[in-house]
C-alpha cells in the first residue's frame, strides 16, 4: 500500500490530466483481485467487489486529480514520493492520493480473506474534483447506485458527517468609458462596484452550531479595459466565494446580492474543462451544504466499526467543500467522511501524509466496508 501510494504521488495528475494515474489505479485494482474494473466516459476508474445482491451497495469515493505544484517552492520534489521521518511527501499526499491508496488496498482485503459481502462494494477514483466537487462523482453514482457513500477526504481519522457548501458568485458592474481627464463624461464601473461591495460587506453571516459561519470572501477583482491607459473602466467583475449552510438555495443566495443594486449583474459562475478522455465536464459552481443527523444509523454503525478497530474517531465536519455536495447535498444519499491526515495539509508546499495515519485509515476503511456491506438487506439503512 505504501509503495502504491508513492507511485501515485510520483505520477502527476492535475485536473484533466489524470490518465496515467487512472491506468495505474486500474492495473492495481485488477492485480488485487477486484471482480470488475472499468473506466467510464469521463475517465473515472471504478473497481467492484461483487456481493450476494442481498445487502447494501457501498461506494468509497476518492479523487485522482490534484492542484498544481511549483517545484521551485518545494524543499522536496513534489512528484518524488519521498519517505522521510515517517512521512511520505508529494503533491496529493493528503489530498487525496494517500486515502485513495488506503481505500483500494483495504477493500481488496475482503477478497484476500475470502469474505463475500452481502452487498456490492465499489471504490472509485474520480476526475476533476479539485475544480468541480462531486460533478464527476455523479456519473459514478448514476452507474452503481449506492446506498451509502464514504468520502476519503482528510478527517484526521475522525468521522465527518457534513460540510458547508460553496457558491462562486460573479458580480459585474457596467459603466461607461471616458477619458480619465474627464471622468464626468463617463461612469466608472469600479466606483459602482466599490459601493456594491461596501453594502455586501455589511451582511452578517448566519451561524450553524456544527458547520460554522456562512462567510463570504472576495477572491478576485477585474476591471476592463486593463490596463486602463487613461480610460475610465466600463466594466468591473468581482468573484465572491460564499460558504453555504444547509437549506440555503441558489436563488436565495443570489437574491440577497441582487437586492443591493439591481444594475449590478449577479450570477453563479460557470466553468468547463476537457477530461483526459475528451469529454467535457463542468457547469455551475454551486455546491450545496449537507449534514447527517448525529443519531442517524449510518453514523452509529460507522463509529462502532471504527472504535472496534481501536480508532478513537470523534464526530466532526469538513470546513472545505467535498464531493459530498453531490452525493448528500443533491442526490440525498447517506454520506460520511473518513480519511487520513488533516485538512490543513491539503494544497500546501511540501505536502505530506504520515505513514501511521495512512495505515490506520486502511484499517478504518476495512472496518467500514465490513460493517456496512455485510449487513443483510433486511437491515439496510432505513431499518437499522
Amino acid at each position: 500500500m505504501i509503495d502504491f501510494c508513492r507511485r501515485l504521488l510520483q505520477t502527476a495528475s492535475c485536473s484533466g490530466q489524470e490518465e496515467e494515474v487512472a491506468l495505474l489505479l486500474s492495473q492495481t485494482m485488477s492485480s488485487l483481485g477486484y471482480d470488475d474494473v472499468w473506466t467510464d466516459h469521463l475517465g473515472n476508474v471504478i473497481g467492484k467487489i461483487k456481493g450476494r445482491c442481498k445487502g447494501m451497495t457501498v461506494l468509497f469515493d476518492g479523487h485522482m486529480d490534484t492542484v498544481p505544484a511549483d517545484p521551485s517552492q518545494w524543499t522536496r520534489h513534489p512528484y518524488g514520493g519521498e519517505i522521510d521521518g515517517g512521512k511520505i511527501y508529494g503533491r496529493g499526499a493528503s489530498d487525496m492520493k494517500g486515502s485513495l491508496a488506503a481505500m483500494v488496498y483495504a477493500v481488496a482485503q475482503l477478497k484476500l480473506a475470502a469474505i463475500v459481502p452481502e452487498g456490492d462494494i465499489y471504490v472509485a477514483g474520480t476526475v476533476c474534483q479539485e475544480l468541480f466537487e462531486g460533478v464527476a462523482l455523479k456519473a459514478v453514482m448514476d452507474e452503481v447506485k449506492p446506498d451509502l457513500v464514504i468520502i476519503g477526504q482528510a478527517t484526521g481519522l475522525d468521522l465527518n458527517i457534513g460540510q458547508r457548501g460553496r457558491a462562486e458568485l460573479k458580480a459585474t458592474a457596467i459603466g461607461q468609458s471616458a477619458h480619465s481627464s474627464n471622468p464626468e463624461a463617463g461612469s466608472n464601473a469600479v466606483d459602482v462596484m466599490l459601493a456594491f461591495l461596501e453594502q455586501a460587506a455589511a451582511f452578517q453571516p448566519e451561524t450553524h452550531d456544527q458547520l460554522g459561519k456562512s462567510i463570504a470572501v472576495i477572491t478576485d477583482i477585474v476591471s476592463s479595459p486593463y490596463p486602463g491607459a487613461s480610460v475610465i473602466p466600463d466594466r468591473c467583475t468581482v468573484t465572491i466565494d460564499r460558504r453555504l449552510l444547509p437549506g440555503e438555495k441558489e436563488d436565495d443566495v443570489m437574491g440577497r446580492y441582487r437586492s443591493i443594486d439591481p444594475s449590478v449583474q449577479v450570477e453563479i459562475a460557470e466553468q468547463m474543462i476537457d477530461c483526459y478522455t475528451g469529454h467535457r465536464l463542468g457547469g455551475k459552481r454551486y455546491y450545496p451544504a449537507w449534514l447527517m443527523e448525529l443519531d442517524d444509523p449510518v453514523v452509529n454503525v460507522a463509529l462502532k466499526a471504527l472504535h472496534g478497530q481501536g480508532i478513537p474517531a470523534k464526530i466532526g465536519s469538513y470546513q472545505y467543500c467535498t464531493s459530498g455536495s453531490y452525493s448528500a447535498g443533491v442526490a440525498k444519499v447517506p454520506t460520511i467522511g473518513f480519511g487520513p491526515s488533516e485538512e490543513r495539509h491539503s494544497h500546501i508546499v511540501d505536502e505530506y501524509i504520515e505513514i501511521e495515519q495512512l495505515a490506520k485509515s486502511a484499517q478504518g476503511y476495512y472496518a467500514l466496508a465490513k460493517a456496512f456491506a455485510l449487513l443483510p438487506r433486511s437491515e439496510k439503512l432505513e431499518q437499522l
